[in-house]
């Protein structure tokens, strides 16, 4: 674990010995393979300085150098602060914070006059807190009605390295769904490309020409006419979860845009748990998302054993 400790607008480091002999150069390309455009940014901004010095970015550290960076600046935010109730929080730090998101709120706007958001509440929520003015980020998307939990980065450090770890699937997400039927096998993969449906504005479809997707499932729990699944991702394709299971001929339980009964007024699916490497103190992270819907959905289930 790396330790960090905040000094104003900066972060303070003492050059561990894992950092030993490196540079700034390759820690921030090759340790935490900050994009190409931020490092430079860094550089030209002389955001880093090493023992009260402009850093030299191709030196190598020695042990116990006191590096400082430049990562928590005011910034203008480019979406408004806007309450619309209080949205629970499963961990939070100066770099990253985890909202668990109810059902029927967007992650984000998708134009001018959307307000209502995730993001729009996020910024409020800091702005409650009297932090200063952050640029918030989302790292991933959850649909609309889905509910659970979701990952922000609170400066663009933590977020170009979040976006690295999400591309490489090194951010573990698991889901809770309840589907129609029951599911022949138990456990197992569906492993079908998926784009857009074109006679479907919003709809997306298994199809030869989409995108790779991977899902991973398990059958937790059974009733009658309906399962409890367990679905983990290898990809985060738009409404993978939901098209796998419904290509599958097991649709969600609510979701009628891809088959299933309108039983519920939302699609049965919850991000349950996520599991993440910190991307700056390396700290394990995992977080689990209470069921959130009055009257509840998912009945009987311990989330913590997922």
């Amino acid at each position: 674990m790396l330790k960090t400790v905040q000094k104003g607008n900066w972060m303070e480091i003492i050059t561990p010995e894992k950092w030993e002999g490196k540079s700034i150069e390759d820690i921030f390309r090759k340790e935490w393979e900050v994009s190409k455009k931020l490092t430079h940014l860094f550089r030209m901004e002389n955001k880093v300085f090493v023992n009260g010095s402009k850093a030299a970015w191709g030196s190598p550290l020695k042990l116990g150098d006191r590096v400082l960076i430049k990562i928590f600046e005011e910034e203008e935010p480019n979406f408004i602060p806007s309450f619309f109730y209080d949205i629970q929080v499963l961990f939070e730090d100066e770099h990253v914070i985890v909202f668990n998101k109810p059902a029927f709120m967007s992650t984000h706007p998708n134009d001018d006059t959307d307000k209502n958001t995730l993001l729009n509440a996020a910024q409020f929520y800091l702005h409650s807190k009297g932090e200063k003015e952050f640029d918030i980020r989302h790292v991933h998307r959850l649909d609309k009605d889905t509910t659970g939990a979701i990952l922000f980065a609170k400066h663009a450090l933590a977020g170009s390295i979040l976006d690295r770890m999400l591309e490489k699937h090194e951010l573990k997400r698991t889901y809770l769904a309840i589907v129609q039927g029951h599911i022949r096998k138990k456990k197992g993969s569906i492993h079908e490309p998926i784009g857009r449906d074109r006679h479907h504005s919003t709809r997306r479809r298994v199809s030869p020409s989409g995108q790779d997707a991977l899902t991973h499932y398990q059958v937790i729990k059974e009733h009658t006419n309906t399962s409890y699944v367990k679905c983990w991702l290898e990809t985060g394709r738009t409404h993978q979860i939901r098209v796998h299971l419904s290509h599958i001929g097991h649709p969600l339980i609510g979701d009628t845009l891809y088959g299933g009964k309108p039983l519920f007024n939302r699609q049965a699916l919850h991000a349950a748990k996520l599991e993440f490497i910190h991307p700056i103190t390396e700290e394990k992270v995992i977080c689990y998302a209470p069921f959130l819907d009055q009257p509840p959905l998912f009945k009987g289930i311990d989330i913590h054993s997922l």
